[in-house]
């Protein structure tokens, strides 16, 4: 059995699960509470971050290494191009959403309004939810350039890339910080990778005290 540690609204995590379920392997999935420091956790992952899958008797962590990990042993369906250049435009994405969409927009956003609550480190900082909102246009827009260029963010085939970004949209959609009439471009991509069944446990999920909007499942949204 494949088991994964992980926190319902990282964007790390459910990049992973979308990834898994998109193979259609099965997984057990452990909320992993990291802020608390559990000495079975850190001998797990010393870095003391989710996620960390557990497969074929060895733990693994860092999301992105996951993913292709999970690539090279499943290749099929594929999330991942065979051509070298198509592959590099994939990993560029990939990190793009997982470092700059990250520190300029999920980290003050989502982590302000909700990890700090959850983690009892404080309330929001203004300063940074404001920055995290106007960022976020920025990066709608540059969805929207690639995908009229594009059918996907990285090409004529949906990937990992396509994952990488809707696992960060999808966490701060669940809380309205995505304004999806920016981009009738991108809120149609969105809508076609939501309706796919990997998304359906992403779509089940409920984070205590923090109710996710009506239109969060609604695949008609």
């Amino acid at each position: 059995m494949i088991r994964l540690y992980h926190v319902p609204l990282s964007p790390f995590c459910r990049k992973v699960r979308l990834s898994l379920a998109e193979k259609r392997l099965e997984v057990e999935l452990v909320e992993e509470r990291y802020w608390e420091q559990d000495p079975d956790f850190l001998r797990r992952n010393p870095a003391g971050k989710v996620p960390v899958l557990k497969m074929d008797g060895g733990l693994y962590s860092e999301s992105a290494a996951i993913c292709e990990y999970i690539e090279e042993q499943f290749p099929t369906p594929s999330l991942m191009p065979t051509a070298p250049q198509a592959r590099y435009e994939v990993r560029r994405l990939v990190s793009w959403f997982d470092d700059k969409f990250h520190n300029e927009v999920t980290s003050n956003l989502l982590y302000e309004r909700v990890n700090k609550k959850v983690t009892k480190q404080g309330y929001p900082d203004s300063k940074n939810v404001k920055a995290g909102a106007k960022a976020i246009k920025f990066h709608i827009d540059y969805m929207a350039w690639l995908l009229d260029q594009r059918r996907w963010l990285a090409g004529d085939v949906m990937t990992l890339a396509d994952f990488a970004a809707a696992a960060h949209l999808s966490a701060l959609d669940y809380i309205s910080d995505v304004d999806w009439n920016r981009s009738a471009t991108v809120k149609d991509w969105y809508a076609k990778i939501k309706s796919r069944p990997a998304f359906r446990s992403i779509l089940a999920d409920q984070v205590s005290g923090f109710p996710p909007p009506a239109h969060y499942a609604d695949l008609d949204f």
